[in-house]
């Protein structure tokens, strides 16, 4: 029997109406105004409750042109399961409300037989939510086109390791047919989330944390994984999928592909003013082709 990994999260995180669901997800797609480009070759997205985050994910995705494209990565963090190394999916498919998606079982192997990935289970696939997040936009931009996905679950991988892994996948960024979803928030702020790094010359916190996000956000735009890593050590920002953005720059460094990442949308769950407020922050890149 084929190894089906369900839309786990559907009925909470999003609506499990595949009526409701579709239509929501082409709302916010069409409401972006954006027009599809053949040159978009990766996203970053958030992967919260799509009520939180929805409408600043469709940013990212409305960017998308299916037409070429056979095969999406997915890279995204672990937030329940602790695994030094990055792991491949052990499902064949991957159910959303609004149409599933085939996992491509050759890639898979292949990029087992690197040596360096490990394998996660069923229960740890379904119980972590940044990867199904993009699902049903994935499913719903590439309807009617044959397309598999290669997911890849990115535990807490030291800065040397993401570089060796951003080299390891760089070779499949060298192929227009390959597409690369990355999958984070960005920072968690208050006493909830252990961190409220406030700097009063911005203003409201909620000003001083769009600062904080913006710096992490320009720096991502500059391609330079060595420099967001300074940035994240230095300021420490909650942003969960550091791990993933940074094997994706390590990719396009290492690629022969000249790609540029553009920043198109950026939200905040709610703007905090005082200490015992709280807040995660949403931002929506386009990852483009320059050639």
């Amino acid at each position: 029997m084929e190894k089906v990994r369900q839309a786990s999260h559907a009925g909470s995180w999003y609506t499990d109406n595949p009526t409701k669901l579709s239509s929501d997800l082409g709302e916010w797609l069409t409401a972006t105004g954006l027009t599809k480009s053949p040159h978009v070759r990766g996203v970053i997205a958030p992967h919260a409750g799509y009520s939180y985050s929805g409408r600043a994910a469709a940013y990212a995705f409305a960017n998308i042109d299916p037409t070429n494209i056979t095969r999406i990565f997915i890279l995204g963090p672990s937030h329940h399961y602790y695994t030094p190394k990055c792991a491949l999916s052990t499902a064949k498919v991957y159910k959303t409300p609004i149409g599933d998606l085939p996992v491509d079982v050759e890639m898979i192997k292949e990029i087992r037989a690197m040596g360096k990935f490990g394998m996660m289970d069923l229960r740890v696939d379904e119980a972590e939510h940044s990867m199904e997040m993009h699902l049903p936009f994935l499913s719903k931009v590439f309807q009617g086109h044959d397309v598999k996905v290669v997911p890849i679950l990115v535990g807490a991988v030291s800065a040397e390791n993401e570089a060796m892994y951003g080299e390891l996948l760089s070779k499949y960024v060298d192929d227009p047919n390959n597409f690369f979803s990355v999958s984070s928030d960005f920072c968690h702020w208050g006493s909830r989330f252990n961190y409220m790094h406030y700097d009063n010359n911005h203003g409201p916190i909620h000003k001083s944390i769009e600062a904080l996000d913006k710096m992490g956000m320009d720096i991502i735009e500059t391609g330079d994984p060595d420099a967001f890593n300074k940035y994240l050590l230095e300021f420490d920002n909650t942003i969960c999928g550091r791990h993933p953005i940074s094997i994706f720059l390590h990719m396009i460094k290492h690629s022969s592909s000249k790609i540029k990442i553009n920043f198109l949308k950026y939200e905040q769950s709610s703007q905090c003013q005082t200490m015992r407020d709280s807040s995660v922050s949403y931002a929506s890149a386009a990852a483009k082709s320059e050639c």
